[in-house]
This record gives structure tokens, C-alpha cells and sequence, in this order.
């Protein structure tokens, strides 16, 4: 089942690969009494995901701070050592949007959002979406309804919608 807005989003614990090595990322954590922009994608530096869906977010990152959002968060089933890696490549953390893994897919199943490809070798990724919520309840819930597509999870859209 997808979720939805007025769902709460899940418990999980993400990964991130910086300083201190491999830690823990609790989206709880994040999501506790915040204002937070959440975005998922199927891979780091893959097409779409490097080229429009990431920059809209790093492009709108002081604007989203503007209207109070305390964290921008970018999911994707990867490791984070490729999170890293395209953290470092794009700049994102420098723009304002923190980069984590899911690297079991275990968040994009629980929120409905897996999906596998095998022909592109893509096994239980992240469809794209954008979502926002306080105090860890969605408020707005931006699934891309196309593969390859990225309008509506765009960080433009979602910044008009709150």
C-alpha cells in the first residue's frame, strides 16, 4: 500500500557514509517535531535523477528554508558509498540536501514506492516522488505517476504547494 497524505511516515534508518565512516541516519530523528522535504529516486547518477530531479531540490533549497523546512532529505537504494560519491560529484550537501541510503530498499517498500526493472539491472528501487510533511505527517504526497518523468516530484512543484 502506498502512503499517503495524512500517513505518517514509517520508522526507518537510513545509512550515510562521511567523516566518522558508515552511520546510521533515523528518519524519525529527522522527522520529530520538523518541517520536512523528502524526496526518492531510483539511483545515483543515473539520468533524470543526476540531470533534473536532484538539482530542482538544490535549486529550491534556500527557498524551501524560507518557508520554515528544517531538513531536505534525498533517499535512493544505493550504498552509501555511491550516496557519497554523488554527494561529492553534485555538491548537494553544499546546496542544503542531505544524500541517504536505503540500501536494502526496506523504506520504498514500506511507503509503496518499490519497483524493480531487471532489463537496466534496476532490483528493488525507489520510484521518484517528493513529499513533505511536520512532525513526521505527510501533508503533501507527490508520486511520479512515469518512469523516467519528473514533473510533479520536481522541488519547483513542491515548493508551490506549501
Amino acid at each position: 500500500m502506498t502512503i499517503k497524505v495524512g500517513d505518517t511516515l514509517p520508522d526507518a534508518t537510513f545509512t550515510q557514509f562521511g567523516d566518522k565512516g558508515i552511520t546510521p541516519v533515523s528518519l524519525g530523528d529527522l522527522a520529530k517535531g520538523k518541517k520536512l522535504v523528502l524526496f526518492g529516486l531510483p539511483g545515483a547518477f543515473t539520468g533524470t535523477c543526476s540531470a533534473r530531479h536532484l538539482p530542482s531540490f538544490m535549486n529550491t533549497a534556500e527557498a524551501f528554508r524560507a518557508k520554515g523546512v528544517d531538513h531536505i532529505v534525498c533517499v535512493s537504494v544505493n550504498d552509501p558509498f555511491v550516496m557519497n560519491a554523488w554527494d561529492k560529484a553534485s555538491g548537494a550537501s553544499g546546496a542544503g540536501v542531505q544524500l541517504v541510503a536505503d540500501g536494502d530498499g526496506s523504506f520504498a517498500r514500506a511507503i509503496g514506492m518499490a519497483f524493480s526493472n531487471p532489463k537496466i539491472g534496476f532490483l528493488d528501487r525507489c520510484k521518484r516522488f517528493a513529499a513533505y510533511a511536520e512532525d513526521g505527517v505527510i501533508k503533501v504526497w507527490n508520486p511520479e505517476p512515469e518512469g523516467g518523468a519528473c514533473e510533479i516530484s520536481a522541488g519547483e512543484t513542491l515548493l508551490e504547494q506549501i
